[in-house]
């Protein structure tokens, strides 16, 4: 095939790829299908479903939902790149809300939810002891010097002063040791992770530092420890 039929040929097999992905929902706009698969983690019920536009995968809170089932999802809201570590995998994309009609509970809101876990609570002032270990940093040093630790593990200790629970299936909390500025920021550290704790307690902190983490919805994050695991 000549060059000038060629790439016409490859414009061509591109839209008809991109015309066989399903587009993304409207926020606020129901999205309908068949339940083809459903599975249960983390506070969710996972749903892969055949609607008009092709297959999506969809999460709504902890329902009873079997397959064949037909269902409609109020208010969904799409993330990129999300990854679910109940169910050890992650999504190009999927679609959260609440099933419609099931009960009273309102759709998960994920600007208002991200917007309160990224919001730094004003606090008495804090003081604990610096972890120690290879790996031990402080809060400030991890803020102050996140492109320096990009990717690698770090150990923290510090004073648990926010703790928001199941936000897209994680728990996010905010670390402070008593190091850093709170004019600048860095005296705040926001954590992922999968295990419970309280305001008030102070927690070993092992985790992985990401940096310009994207999370969809206009939401971002200069710096955060992921995949932690939180012990006493």
């Amino acid at each position: 095939m000549t060059l000038t039929r060629l790439i016409p040929a490859l414009f061509f097999a591109c839209s008809l790829a991109a015309s066989a992905m399903p587009p993304a929902p409207t926020t606020g706009t129901a999205l309908s299908g068949t339940v083809l698969e459903a599975k249960d983690g983390g506070g969710y019920t996972y749903l892969r479903l055949r609607t008009k536009n092709g297959e999506v995968w969809a999460a709504v809170p902890a329902a009873q939902v079997k397959t064949g089932a037909e269902v409609s999802i109020a208010n969904p809201q799409t993330m990129s790149g999300f990854q679910s570590k109940a169910l050890n995998r992650t999504f190009d994309t999927i679609i959260f809300g609440t099933l419609a009609g099931a009960g009273t509970q309102a759709a998960p809101d994920l600007r208002a939810m991200h917007a309160g876990a990224n919001q730094a609570p004003k606090v008495p002032e804090v003081k604990v002891e610096k972890a120690k270990g290879a790996n031990a940093q402080t809060v400030a040093g991890i803020v102050a010097s996140a492109p320096k630790f990009k990717d690698k593990p770090v150990t923290v200790r510090g004073q648990v002063v926010k703790f928001s629970p199941g936000i897209m299936g994680k728990n996010w909390l905010h670390l402070r040791d008593g190091t850093g500025s709170s004019r600048d920021g860095t005296d705040d550290l926001i954590v992922v992770t999968n295990d419970s704790t309280s305001v008030g307690e102070v927690v070993l902190v092992s985790g992985t530092v990401r940096t310009d983490r994207d999370l969809g919805m206009g939401y971002s994050y200069k710096v955060l420890v992921e995949d932690a695991r939180l012990a006493k």
